[in-house]
């Protein structure tokens, strides 16, 4: 595969490990950096990883994204909940698109059971953990046409 699948981190996960541990694991970003990696090798893949927690950063990404990646990855975070500007930048990519969330959104608070970004994804994979970047890569692979 020539192009690249971008995986998009949104605010807070640079505390990955840190921030309530009881809810996203003990695992660092660094470390996801390393299952992302590992598993979008064994699919002849390569990855874009980044973070932020600045929104219009997602959206220049996602904008970059339309025209470098294969696909796109993206744990929106709390813009999940908030952000139209990220799902019409999301809307504007031909690229598949899979959202994930490390903690089961529909078994938290009531604001984050809604997700502006799953308007615009094909997949959705939430509360696996961080194994669900894993599960990403591994469908990205099918959808882009790989193992």
């Amino acid at each position: 595969m020539a192009r690249s699948i971008y995986i998009l981190n949104g605010p807070n996960l640079n505390l990955l490990g840190l921030r309530e541990p009881e809810i996203y694991g003990a695992q660092t970003l660094e470390d996801v950096r390393h299952m992302c990696e590992t598993a979008a090798s064994s699919h002849g893949m390569e990855i874009v990883f980044r973070q932020s927690n600045a929104e219009h950063d997602l959206i220049d990404w996602v904008h970059e994204a339309r025209v470098q990646a294969a696909g796109i990855v993206i744990n929106p975070a709390a813009y999940t909940h908030t952000s139209i500007a990220l799902l019409d930048a999301l809307k504007a990519c031909d690229c598949p698109v899979i959202e994930v969330h490390i903690s089961n959104i529909h078994k938290r608070e009531s604001f984050r059971h809604h997700s502006y970004v799953s308007a615009r994804a094909d997949a959705v994979i939430a509360g696996c953990g961080v194994e669900g970047y894993v599960l990403a890569l591994q469908r990205m692979a099918s959808l882009c046409g790989g193992a």
